[in-house]
């Protein structure tokens, strides 16, 4: 029997996400390739942060015969449930074990991405002590090493799989991994895969991205994808999200291949989102991702019914991802970009339309997110002028975004970006700064306030981790909201809060409703008009047994009848 370790190291892709708490497909695909060879196959699958932080797991490791490590950062983000691995780190690790060791994912196409505004790092620090450094696809090059008995002489790194239905038996048998994530289940999210490919590629796609590489959109077919989800459904997985492609709206587009912006087919959308519901009828979570706004800008009517049909089966607080990259026409012009300014609003305004009700959780059913890349071809000082005049009219015209997303390039091998490199990025590195808290202050203080006005309440906030006396938690599903809960509440625990106040990129809120008779002190100091004074009152004449008792013990019936909107008195 063979002893596999999976290692996943995160991945963070244009297109797909691999960060606590999502699972990327990499594991899953690979774990599916290995039991697909030989279902006796015993796999562990670890992360990183579990091998930061539990030397047993160096163990596994050791005594497996076959280490497949999955890394690679090719976008930069920042992350509140784990940290991506650093090429130092995995030579580290890998240094000490003997099995035959196998690198995937981003890290081994574009080399190692360490941050916004800096190259990829080659590869030369860890080739010594990977047995194969995988360009292709991690599947299928495992499934060759397998059948040749873990021989790495004459594998084929660059091997790719032929098509999309190549996967599924990988996509249905690897499911079961899940099972044995640090998160899992209620805290897990899977990223599913739709199609691979950029429609854009027949036009060189944009200057920076690392997605053209993989050709012309390759559709995987809607019963495969929903018989993935079905068996990770049975496997205790609740919440999914259908991140991993360049556009929703163009999944199985009407002349993808022949044309830059294929026209949308709402009715195979209509069709795979309604089997996810019929295999998953319970499911917790159903979000999307990446939307392409010039595809929403040319088709808004086929759009708009896409639109409808995902709020029709998806559940609230969705995100659609609109790449925007930048509104200076020179910039779009010189980085090939797939969107003007006037288009960009057009898909705004028809998101807002069909999606800006709130929805079951407290949030807007569905609302746009908006993507900047800095350090493009053309950047100049107006170029920041432009981009804010652009954001402070959405802000202006009502308009809600749910996320402001401003990140600087990471050049990736083989884009028109990696030829320029950081140059510009280091040129306007201060205009860069000092646009970002314009933006903060300016913009997204307030659009958070239209958003979510005082009182509202969020439900399902999951809380993970401490700064001091604070709880920060998180609604589960595709750009969270960060939340910030006056007082120390167990961790990995859902609640209901109230929003009372807001930060530049987040909101802080208390749980809804209050147990005034056990409440924190800093809780209760937090309850609009209470304050450190009048909480000192509170916790010395508690338990109060109604709001009668309440009410006298502060003397004040105004602030009294204020506070009940808060609380409740179960001792």
């Amino acid at each position: 029997m063979l002893k596999i370790s999976i290692l996943d190291g995160y991945i963070d892709e244009p297109t797909c996400l691999g960060v606590p708490p999502y699972i990327s497909p990499y594991p899953r695909y690979i774990a599916g390739a290995v039991w697909d060879h030989d279902k006796s196959s015993k796999i562990s699958y670890m992360t990183i942060d579990q091998v930061r932080n539990n030397s047993s797991f160096l163990e596994i490791l050791s005594k497996s015969d076959l280490v497949i490590v999955i890394a690679g950062m090719a976008v930069p983000g920042r992350y509140l449930s784990g940290f991506p691995a650093s090429p130092n780190e995995l030579v580290s690790i890998m240094s000490n074990l003997s099995p035959v060791k196998i690198l995937c994912g981003p890290a081994a196409r574009y080399g190692f991405g360490m941050a916004g505004g800096k190259r990829t790092r080659e590869l030369d620090v860890v080739k010594d002590v990977f047995d194969l450094i995988v360009k292709g696809d991690g599947e299928i090059v495992t499934a060759e090493l397998l059948k040749n008995k873990l021989d790495v002489n004459n594998i084929d790194v660059t091997e790719c799989r032929k098509n999309a239905s190549e996967i599924r038996n990988f996509a249905i048998k690897g499911a079961n991994i899940v099972s044995q994530h640090p998160f899992y289940p209620n805290y897990l999210i899977t990223e599913i895969e739709t199609y691979r490919g950029c429609p854009r590629s027949i036009v060189g796609g944009c200057s920076f991205c690392s997605e053209p590489s993989k050709g012309l959109p390759d559709f995987r077919p809607i019963n495969d994808i929903v018989d993935e989800i079905g068996a990770l459904y049975e496997n205790g997985v609740r919440h999914f999200r259908l991140g991993n492609q360049p556009c929703i709206f163009s999944y199985m587009s009407k002349d993808a291949g022949k044309i830059e912006f294929p026209r949308p087919n709402p009715e195979a959308l209509e069709k795979l989102l309604k089997s996810i519901r019929t295999v998953a009828p319970d499911l917790k979570t159903l979000h999307i991702d990446n939307a392409n706004p010039g595809v929403i800008a040319r088709y808004p009517e086929e759009c708009k019914i896409i639109a409808k049909t995902i709020v029709k089966y998806h559940t609230s607080g969705d995100v659609a991802a609109l790449g925007i990259e930048s509104v200076d026409p020179i910039v779009i012009k010189r980085n090939n970009l797939k969107v003007t300014a006037e288009e960009a609003l057009s898909a705004i305004k028809l998101l807002n339309e069909v999606g800006s009700k709130r929805g079951s959780n407290g949030m807007p059913e569905l609302l746009p997110g908006l993507n900047f890349v800095f350090g493009l071809d053309g950047e100049t000082k107006n170029t920041f002028r432009l981009n804010y005049e652009f954001l402070k009219s959405i802000l202006d015209q009502n308009l809600l975004l749910r996320r402001i997303n401003l990140r600087q390039i990471i050049p990736i091998p083989g884009t028109k970006m990696y030829e320029i490199g950081t140059r510009i990025v280091s040129k306007n590195k201060y205009e860069f700064q000092r646009f970002k808290r314009k933006v903060r202050q300016e913009i997204e203080q307030q659009m958070l306030k239209n958003l979510l006005p005082q009182g509202t309440i969020l439900k399902d906030v999951y809380t993970e981790e401490y700064e001091g006396k604070l709880t920060f938690g998180r609604q589960i599903g595709t750009y969270p909201l960060l939340i910030g809960i006056p007082g120390v509440y167990p961790l990995n625990q859902f609640y209901n809060v109230k929003v009372i106040d807001y930060g530049y990129r987040s909101i802080t809120a208390l749980p809804y409703p209050i147990n005034i008779n056990t409440a924190p002190r800093q809780t209760i100091e937090a309850i609009p008009g209470i304050g450190k004074r009048r909480a000192i009152r509170i916790l010395a004449k508690r338990p109060f047994k109604d709001k009668k008792e309440l009410i006298g013990a502060l003397d004040e019936p105004e602030v009294g009848n204020k506070l009940l909107e808060y609380i409740h008195f179960n001792q």
